[in-house]
């Protein structure tokens, strides 16, 4: 490995911005005077020491994955936002032997709201159990969150520091299909979403099964780049074929799931599927024996997920993957779209499929962790904070003095929001104008909330928002800014689009008890407001 180069040159003494250079591992082996002026460090002292030692604890990670604005401690013992973009110097392997960049303290309006959203950033990255990740061609990850370390063994900079690690570690028999979807996406034309399966051999060496949920991000003027959630799914894999290995356990697990069985007779094309199968499609009294098992599934698919759902199973079948878990959007018998699973495994004779087997999901009841649609949490994240919530308003209400307030108040609002006429934009303008729709309506709100607050989609045109370290009357007022900032139009593929929202809120000032009764209290509360025609209801504990 060469030396890594260091900066020289009058030019970088004069700079009025401090130029930092560290090798690999964050070790500082070059800073210009200027480093002094603006931090108040001697260059001296810091030569040699980590970088890592000026950053704020709680941003050490976040640095480490690749984000370029934190804290930095000052020489008066005081930490301010910096932003630092560290570009990489590689070696002729392609190995990070150092890093350079220019320190520039934030001080005006722009990149305060950098700040602002970094934080949403990583609140949102904390609650996420996977690896969140960027990439570009010949650079390898740009930022990996240090969610790898847990899942996989490896260090952020051991991943980053070699643009091929990854494809270094993806099982052998899983990269060619692998590199494929890798360099079909580094040479898009547009950006799209994408997801893969494959095996990846973590450091401890144990095969670990990844589910990767990626978009390649196509923009004038730069390399393509990726981005992508990387979850760890060896229990879902191991346990699907455990339990395909014995019917009767197959049956009794999908039917405590609540999830549809289904079988294929592949030399017949005769699917047969259980009563909850047609419950989550929406088809009452349809016989379970369906001649044609491809063109019955098809007509319920919709049409741009069709081609994507088939590859998926023939890919199976053709020996590539051990099985098969596709998500898709399926038409329901209500008119509407609905999110389902479906998964399977095919049994061979002498190399040929003659049978398939699984279930099928309604991703909605399941409690997705994330909506892909919307890219809000979703139903298990919303009851994960709401319940950290109730538990934190009853211990200061009891007096615990181990358990400290946030923002000064433990108090908190939940909101249920509907929206009113969404059917009918689907049914004049077609579900994707009704998607479309709901992705406006989630930015909308995102834009009206602060940090501390969240918002999910729960199903369908249904949205919850915790409020959090507020009083109820600032909570109905920042309701009523949601329902005046929904009420404006809405520009859909050349339409004027306009709906309303009815929002339920109950306070926790109702003293209820569990996460299950906040949501019902708000959702008859939002009941009432349609009803009423109100935009906004408050629930009262006299309601009940």
């Amino acid at each position: 490995m060469s030396a890594p180069t260091t900066p020289s040159g009058h030019l970088l003494q004069l700079l009025p911005e401090a130029v930092v250079q560290t090798d690999a591992h964050w070790g500082i082996t070059y800073l210009n005077p200027a480093w002094l002026a603006r931090t108040g460090h001697p260059v001296e002292a810091a030569l040699g020491r980590s970088l890592l030692e000026y950053v704020h604890p709680d941003d050490v990670g976040p640095v480490r994955a690749g984000m370029p604005v934190f804290r930095l401690r000052f020489a008066d013992g005081e930490f301010r936002w910096v932003r630092l973009q560290l570009h990489p110097e590689s070696d002729a392997a392609g190995r990070v032997i150092s890093r350079q960049g220019v320190l520039i303290e934030i001080t005006d309006v722009t990149e305060q709201v950098l700040v602002e959203v970094r934080q949403r950033f990583l609140r949102l990255l904390e609650t996420i159990d996977g690896v969140v990740w960027e990439a570009e061609r010949g650079v390898g990850n740009t930022f990996l969150s240090p969610q790898v370390e847990r899942l996989f063994g490896y260090s952020v900079e051991e991943w980053r520091a070699d643009p091929g690690f990854w494809r270094a570690h993806v099982h052998p028999d899983d990269l060619p299909d692998a590199l494929a979807i890798d360099e079909a996406a580094y040479n898009a034309t547009h950006s799209y979403a994408y997801e893969m399966s494959y095996r990846l051999i973590a450091k401890s060496g144990e095969v670990v099964w990844v589910r990767d949920l990626c978009r390649a991000v196509v923009e004038p003027g730069r390399p393509n780049r990726m981005i992508g959630l990387m979850i760890d799914v060896t229990r879902q894999k191991n346990t699907e074929l455990e339990l395909l290995r014995s019917d009767n356990r197959y049956a009794l697990a999908t039917r405590g799931s609540n999830d549809g069985i289904w079988d294929w007779d592949l030399r017949t094309d005769v699917l047969h599927v259980s009563e909850r199968f047609h419950e989550i499609l929406g088809l009452a009294d349809q016989p379970p024996v369906h001649d044609g098992g491809w063109r019955f599934l098809q007509q319920h698919i919709d049409p741009d997920d069709r081609a994507r759902v088939q590859s998926a199973y023939c890919r199976h079948l053709a020996g590539d993957s051990p099985n098969f878990s596709v998500d898709f959007r399926a038409f329901h018998g209500a008119g509407r779209l609905v999110w389902v699973n479906w998964r399977g495994v095919a049994e061979f004779e002498d190399g040929v499929a003659v049978r398939m087997a699984g279930s099928l999901s309604d991703l909605a009841e399941r409690g997705s962790s994330y909506d892909a649609l919307t890219n809000l949490p979703g139903r298990p994240l919303f009851r994960e904070r709401l319940a950290h919530a109730i538990a934190l308003h009853r211990h200061e209400a009891s007096g615990d003095a181990g358990i400290p307030a946030r923002w000064g108040t433990t108090a908190f609002a939940v909101l249920l929001l509907d929206l009113n006429r969404f059917k009918a934009v689907n049914d004049t303008l077609g579900h994707h104008a009704g998607d479309q729709l709901l992705q406006q309506v989630a930015r909308r709100l995102e834009d009206c909330v602060r940090t501390v607050d969240l918002v999910a989609r729960m199903s369908g045109d249904e949205f919850n928002v915790l409020l959090e370290a507020i009083d109820p009357a600032e909570a109905v007022q920042r309701a009523r800014q949601i329902t005046s900032a929904l009420d404006a139009p809405y520009y859909i593929g050349g339409h004027a689009v306009h709906v309303t929202a009815s929002i339920g809120l109950v306070s926790s000032t109702a003293g209820l008890a569990t996460i299950d009764d906040y949501l019902r209290a708000a959702d008859a509360a939002m009941y009432r407001a349609k009803s009423d025609g109100l935009g906004v209801c408050v629930f009262s504990p006299d309601d009940r």
